[in-house]
């Protein structure tokens, strides 16, 4: 039975993979510090034979007894109110935590797959985004530690590959969604979803013609499991093409749940990416992936997610909610 680490193990996209992988048949390991995870994601894995969990820092010295064929490395803030408060941490899991990890894949000859993400592209003056596209990133601007970490990550993930010969994978991934993400991460679709189910307005920041290309999680999780299991060492884009902008996303959450509400305009954030769309070229030729699960069917499912999660939950963070 092959035995797999995925750090970020109780996180929105780790605690799916973790699924993954148990029905695979694999003894899967998870790792998780909970500064951004939530045991509740992985507690219906906790009694299983073939899972263990390890509350452990990966930015700290990483030991897994026993043997290891792969490791998954999901651990890092990804939500903009996440690393813009803890700025230090993020820089550090993506690289302390990388170089830890790529360390414990060398020792353990095992193989390794980093979450990288889109936003190694930054505010992208080229359209769609293809892996040789460089990027156009602030490294000093807010979300510089985010974007940086991950080039970062990539620099070193694909120099253990070149010097040590080291089995690694790289996967960019864009912008995600689906059930177990967190209602008030920052992040514009559960945003959006928890403005409606509260009766507040929907906020876009800046004039709403930014653009999004979002994924279903069971398609991300899909194409992240063919790639680790390809022969591909180079960045992949997996995602979903179909590009959408905000202020008709707006329109398509206020439809979806039937709110009145109105949509307000702020200040675009410092650096925020105009457009958004992966060229998903390299993972229909080299994985023969390509996302099946349409928006309107994603949403409706992330929708009943969010709106049967407990109050308490829903007005987190919010002076409305009273016990």
């Amino acid at each position: 039975m092959k035995r797999i680490l995925i750090t970020g193990a109780a996180g929105f996209l780790g605690s799916h993979l973790c699924d993954r992988y148990i029905k695979e048949g694999f003894r899967v390991v998870g790792m998780d510090n909970l500064i951004t995870g939530d045991l509740k994601n992985i507690e219906h894995l906790m009694k299983l034979e073939n899972f263990e969990f390890y509350h452990h820092d990966v930015s700290k010295y990483v030991h897994v007894p026993g043997e290891l064929n792969y490791i998954l490395h999901f651990a890092s803030p990804a939500s903009p109110i996440d690393y813009l408060k803890i700025p230090i941490q993020t820089l550090k899991v993506s690289s302390l935590g990388t170089h830890n990890l790529l360390g414990l894949a060398l020792a353990k000859k095992a193989r390794i797959l980093v979450a990288s993400t889109s936003e190694v592209y930054g505010d992208p003056l080229v359209h769609p985004q293809t892996e040789d596209y460089w990027g156009n990133v602030n490294p000093v601007g807010p979300r510089g530690v985010y974007d940086e970490a991950k080039r970062f990550q990539e620099a070193i993930t694909m120099a253990y590959h070149t010097y040590h010969g080291l089995e690694t994978r790289i996967v960019r991934i864009f912008n995600t969604y689906g059930p177990r993400m967190r209602l008030n991460d920052g992040r514009v679709l559960p945003a959006f979803i928890g403005q409606a189910l509260r009766g507040e307005d929907l906020t876009i920041f800046g004039n709403g013609s930014q653009t999004r290309s979002f994924c279903y999680v069971d398609d991300l999780v899909e194409g992240i499991h063919r790639l680790l299991m390809s022969n591909e060492s180079q960045p992949v884009n997996v995602g979903n093409p179909s590009e959408i902008t905000i202020a008709d996303f707006a329109e398509e959450i206020i439809k979806l749940t039937g709110t009145k509400q109105k949509v307000i305009y702020k200040d675009l954030p410092v650096d925020d990416p105009k457009q958004r769309q992966p060229d998903i070229t390299r993972a229909r030729s080299i994985l023969g992936w390509e996302p099946k699960v349409n928006r309107q069917e994603g949403l409706k499912i992330t929708y009943d997610y969010f709106r049967n999660l407990p109050k308490e939950e829903l007005f987190k963070d919010h002076k409305e909610f009273k016990k």
